[in-house]
């Protein structure tokens, strides 16, 4: 949600390496998307396509459907993530995943590779032990996982309210998860 914030910081330092080796990638922030909330009537189930007008949700979808890999970040809520990036999943169901005919999840990004930044401000190693980063990367692999993306890496940031910018180790990490998703 903070442009400026840790996650924003890590994501752009992924960019930046992917950038450097001739990759192309679209930074977006959750926040600044305008997403109508999903009204959860399911006929994006049986259409292939969200029948609420046109939004970012659908633009998101798009870009999202020409990805080799994706890297998703998200603070931790209430050992979730962000309200802003559950509501996007929510809205992009249908072009994540379709139901099978015994109603099990069948998924359209199989063979796609993601990364998974989460921060809290819960300081390590709490915010692991009390579920908090854990929880959010848990939710992510859930979603990610059943849309047929592979799991790559994770990060996991505690501590964000004493320290608000991320260390280099950390930045480090990030340039050797970006380097895997673009299989180096």
């Amino acid at each position: 949600p903070r442009r400026h914030g840790n996650i924003a910081d890590m994501l752009k330092t992924m960019q930046e390496v992917m950038l450097s080796r001739g990759h192309h990638t679209d930074l977006l922030h959750i926040a600044d998307l305008s997403i109508a909330p999903c009204t959860g009537c399911m006929k994006c189930r049986t259409a292939g396509r969200c029948i609420l007008p046109e939004d970012d949700a659908q633009r998101t979808l798009r870009l999202l459907a020409e990805a080799d890999a994706v890297a998703v970040g998200s603070p931790c809520y209430w050992g979730n993530m962000s309200g802003q990036l559950k509501l996007l999943f929510d809205r992009m169901v249908y072009g994540l995943m379709r139901d099978t005919a015994r109603g099990l999840p069948h998924p359209l990004h199989k063979g796609k590779r993601a990364v998974i930044l989460a921060t809290s401000t819960t300081p390590p190693p709490f915010n692991i032990l009390f579920n908090q980063t854990r929880g959010t990367v848990r939710a992510l692999k859930e979603v990610l996982g059943y849309s047929g993306f592979r799991i790559v890496g994770t990060l996991q940031k505690g501590g964000t309210r004493k320290s608000p910018t991320p260390a280099e180790r950390e930045l480090t990490r990030c340039r050797r998860l970006a380097r895997k998703l673009i299989k180096e």
